[in-house]
């Protein structure tokens, strides 16, 4: 939906944030959004609202976003304004979250181009009411050590040079047998606590995405074996937070609940 490269660069553009049913104003009064050269307002489009800002169309071509996303510290900037007014609105009412730099050539063809679509942002607002969003990850424990490279160091004499002992490579390959046995069995153990947790938390849940597992930094010897995230109704919040405590403690599985999140990953699917 986003518009680029105006006809003349100077002129004023509109940045869509979201769109939302009936924002609390005060919610939005005073939010600095992505320039300090407007304020944040909002946009009638009959019985939605969208939230908006005038910015420079100049700002919002291709070649200058080209530019702003070679800079780490000002597209963190950009992400950062943007996604504190999604969540101050949110706060206050079923919002759906337009991506970071939504912009059109003015207010009537935002006007426009929005109330297209008015059905698919109805069917997600109703889907996302009183629901937030919440993550859940699952990790595998530190693989247990390799006996084989465990062995105590003793003095080696000139005759165990010459004489290997008896029956110590057979005793080497199964030990190293035995340590890849014990990764296995510890990865597949993961891998059915990982099924179990996702199955019991999309119970309580409304919708939930299985998302690619993280690589985790070279120094943390975890492996996360699931990444989900979940729609899950407000009233239902305890609960789910209950479920988790509970689920750790019966599988001693190092599980992590993040949120509540405004509900991104559910806004897109209707």
């Amino acid at each position: 939906m986003t518009e680029r490269d105006p006809e003349h660069s100077d002129d004023n553009a509109t940045y869509v944030f979201a769109v939302c049913w009936n924002p609390n104003l005060a919610a939005v009064a005073g939010l600095s959004g992505v320039t300090d050269e407007a304020p944040v307002g909002t946009l009638s489009l009959g019985t939605l609202t969208a939230i908006v800002q005038t910015v420079r169309a100049g700002d919002f071509t291709d070649e200058a976003w080209q530019v702003r996303l070679s800079d780490q510290r000002e597209l963190e900037r950009y992400a950062r304004a943007h996604h504190d007014v999604v969540t101050a609105v949110a706060a206050c009412c079923p919002t759906v979250p337009l991506p970071m730099a939504t912009v059109y050539h003015g207010v009537e063809r935002a006007r426009d181009a929005l109330a297209k679509e008015a059905e698919r942002f109805h069917a997600a607002l109703k889907r996302i009411a009183h629901h937030a969003e919440w993550g859940v990850k699952v990790y595998a424990p530190p693989s247990p050590p390799d006996a084989a490279n465990q062995t105590p160091i003793r003095r080696v004499t000139p005759l165990d040079r010459s004489r290997p002992a008896p029956g110590a490579g057979l005793a080497y390959l199964n030990s190293k047998r035995g340590a890849q046995e014990r990764r296995e069995r510890s990865q597949n153990e993961a891998l059915r606590t990982a099924e179990t947790v996702d199955a019991q938390v999309r119970s309580l849940a409304t919708a939930s995405r299985r998302l690619r597992p993280q690589l985790q930094p070279s120094e943390d010897r975890r492996v996360q074996v699931l990444n989900a995230t979940y729609l899950v109704a407000e009233h239902r919040a305890e609960e789910l937070a209950l479920l988790t405590r509970t689920l750790r403690e019966r599988t001693g599985a190092h599980i992590e609940l993040s949120g509540p999140w405004v509900p991104y990953s559910f806004v897109g699917e209707v």
